[in-house]
């Protein structure tokens, strides 16, 4: 399961709660460009969306390098793509968007069985003090590695 894209910032800037695996919607292009490591899901997010009754999730945000062995048909870098969840899965996920404070962030993305899954996180958005103990908590660890390293040796 090696990762091809992941999101660092949302570690910092979240706090996760819990994750979820969904599949995703992409054209062949797209997924050889996922499988090459071409994606960025920096500034991305999940998104609910009702479309006449029926509630569905999507990535918003996710950069996709256009392919360029595509011939032409390289599609939109940065367009909506839908996520691909079970019916409870999703009525739970609607439950827990419609919380206050709660926000849907993707954090992975990888191949399972040779298809491209998404990893995302039910999570908090995190206090400016929470980030700076944060901080501080791993330069005290690469501290204390680095001693431990120097008397070892």
């Amino acid at each position: 399961m090696p990762a091809l894209a992941s999101n660092k910032e949302a570690f910092f800037n979240y706090e996760i709660l819990e994750t979820i695996e969904a599949g995703l919607i992409l054209s062949g292009a797209e997924v050889k460009t996922a499988k090459l490591g071409q994606v960025s899901l920096r500034g991305s997010y999940v998104s609910l969306r009702s479309h006449g009754g029926l509630s569905r999730l999507y990535l918003v945000g996710a950069h996709f390098t256009p392919y360029k062995f595509a011939g032409g048909h390289d599609g939109e870098p940065v367009k909506d793509r839908q996520l691909l969840l079970k019916k409870s899965e999703l009525d739970y996920l609607i439950g827990k968007s419609k919380e206050k404070g709660l926000t849907l962030v993707p954090t992975k993305l990888y191949t399972k069985n040779g298809l491209v899954k998404l990893e995302f996180a039910v999570a908090r958005g995190k206090k400016l003090y929470d980030k700076r103990a944060a901080i501080k908590k791993r330069d005290i660890d690469r501290d204390i590695r680095r001693t431990l390293k120097i008397k070892n040796v």
